[in-house]
């Protein structure tokens, strides 16, 4: 088992900024190399300061990092804490493969059933 507390506030800032899909593609973008918040935002249909607020929520989680050189604000990711969140969804793989594992033999066992209030095809007129 992973050693992250199921009350990490850092867990909780990473799973928050990885929430919103603007910010998981700046990320993949950043996975390429750095970027300026220019660039960062140039693909998306939104304001300059609406990606400095999605920039922030991610360097918040620690999942980017910011150089300043003058009036230019280049980012680049930083991988451990995506590895902890990993680490600990990893954590929970071999409790849901048996859930899984589990519902397969069920569903074998008992076959598909009609939901009930709905007729099947042959009892249709």
């Amino acid at each position: 088992m992973v050693n992250v507390s199921v009350k990490s506030p850092r867990l909780d800032r990473v799973f928050g900024a990885l929430a919103h899909p603007t910010r998981r593609a700046v990320l993949v973008r950043l996975a390429r190399g750095e970027a300026t918040v220019g660039e960062l935002a140039a693909p998306f249909r939104t304001s300059l300061p609406a990606m400095t607020r999605h920039l922030h929520v991610l360097e918040d989680a620690g999942l980017v990092a910011r150089q300043v050189d003058g009036r230019v604000h280049r980012l680049h990711l930083l991988a451990d804490p995506m590895r902890d969140a990993a680490r600990w969804m990893a954590s929970y793989a071999s409790f849901w493969s048996g859930q899984f594992d589990a519902l397969d033999r069920f569903l074998a066992q008992t076959g598909p059933r009609p939901r009930p209030g709905r007729r099947s095809k042959e009892d249709r007129p």
